[in-house]
C-alpha cells in the first residue's frame, strides 16, 4: 500500500535499524523500546492486522515465528522473550500493517492487569 508506513520502511523509503531480512518478513529495531530489546516483524506482502488472516496468508505467520526464534537465539535471549501483536485500535494498533513486537533482555512481568 503507497500510504503505508511499514511498506515504505520494506522499501527502503523510510530508515530503520534492520535487525533481519528475507524473503517474507523485514525485522527492524523499535523507533520507542519498551525493553532492551524490542524489534518488530512485518510480513513484506501488507497484511493490515491479524483479523485479516487467512488460508491463503496465514503461512507468512510460521515464517515470522520461524524468524523471530532465530533473531531472540541471536540475540542470546535465553531468560525469555514476548511477542505480541495488537489487532485493531481498542487493542492499541497504530500501525495498519500486521506487525509482531518481539521484547526481552530484561524481566517483563504482567502486561495486561485483570480488571
Amino acid at each position: 500500500m503507497a500510504d503505508c508506513l511499514f511498506c515504505k520502511i520494506i522499501a527502503g523509503e523510510i530508515p530503520s535499524k534492520k535487525v533481519y531480512e528475507d524473503e517474507y518478513c523485514y525485522a527492524f529495531e523499535d523507533i520507542a523500546p519498551v525493553a532492551p530489546v524490542h524489534v518488530l516483524f512485518v510480513p513484506k506482502k501488507h497484511i493490515s492486522s491479524a483479523a485479516e488472516l487467512d488460508g491463503e496468508n496465514s503461512a507468512v505467520v510460521a515464517k515470522i515465528y520461524e524468524a523471530i526464534a532465530r533473531v531472540a537465539a541471536e540475540m542470546k535471549l535465553d531468560g525469555g522473550w514476548r511477542v505480541v501483536t495488537n489487532c485493531g485500535p481498542d487493542a492499541g494498533q497504530t500501525v495498519l500493517h500486521l506487525h509482531f513486537h518481539l521484547i526481552g533482555g530484561r524481566p517483563l512481568g504482567v502486561m495486561v492487569s485483570e480488571k
